[in-house]
């Protein structure tokens, strides 16, 4: 495991540790947590921003994703 010194905000590491105590876990993973989060984020946000790019190059609306699921897994829209 790489090992960095990666400088904090005293009163944001404060605020980690507390966390870290009230939850019984070790500093390092709720760092890791938090991180793994923050890049999940990150990952969804640019795949959403990709389906809206690709949403608008091809004049879809939410309504014809809602509509093209449903084909797909054999549903109607239907009122029921």
């Amino acid at each position: 495991m790489a090992e960095r010194n990666i400088p904090v905000r005293e009163e944001l590491l404060s605020e980690i540790e507390e966390i870290a105590r009230a939850q019984g876990r070790a500093l390092q993973e709720v760092l890791e947590e938090a991180l793994n989060s923050y890049i999940k984020e990150l990952q969804w946000a640019s795949l959403k921003s990709y389906g809206r790019q690709k949403a608008r190059e091809q004049d879809l609306t939410e309504d014809d994703v809602d509509t093209a699921i449903a084909e797909i897994r054999g549903l109607s829209l239907g009122s029921g």
